[in-house]
């Protein structure tokens, strides 16, 4: 049973890699509840996410906004720290992050978790290429 704090994660019904990220999130302990939507835009509009950080689904926390493939240990950190921002976000979909995992290691690509909100976009993680 899952026992951090319930993330909705919106997304849509052909999309493999935010399953696969969501495995990852409840393999992290946190309660997961996916919703299939089948136009993503007005929800990442409501929710503040900028254009230039748009990815494949987008998910709710705590208050908190969660844009694409963001490492469930960011995640921990945002909940425990609570910084003043909209949310956390890994734009695109960098080879090498949760849910974007490679059979090749040698090919995932480092990447950086971004905050946002008030402030603008600041760098909140990077997270180097594994493999």
């Amino acid at each position: 049973a899952a026992e951090g704090p319930k993330i909705q994660v919106f997304k849509t019904a052909t999309c493999g890699c935010c399953t696969k990220w969501i495995d990852h999130l409840e393999a992290a302990g946190f309660e997961v509840e996916a919703k299939d939507l089948p136009d993503l835009a007005p929800l990442k509009r409501e929710n503040g996410v900028p254009g230039e950080l748009i990815s494949c689904h987008t998910a709710l926390v705590e208050g908190y906004v969660l844009e694409g493939h963001v490492p469930a240990a960011d995640i921990e950190r945002l909940l425990s720290e609570r910084p003043p921002i909209q949310g956390l976000a890994v734009p695109e979909m960098p080879l090498g992050s949760p849910g974007m995992e490679h059979p090749d290691p040698s090919r995932h690509e480092p990447y950086d978790v971004l905050s946002f909100g008030p402030a603008g976009v600041r760098v909140y993680a990077s997270h180097p290429a594994a493999g």
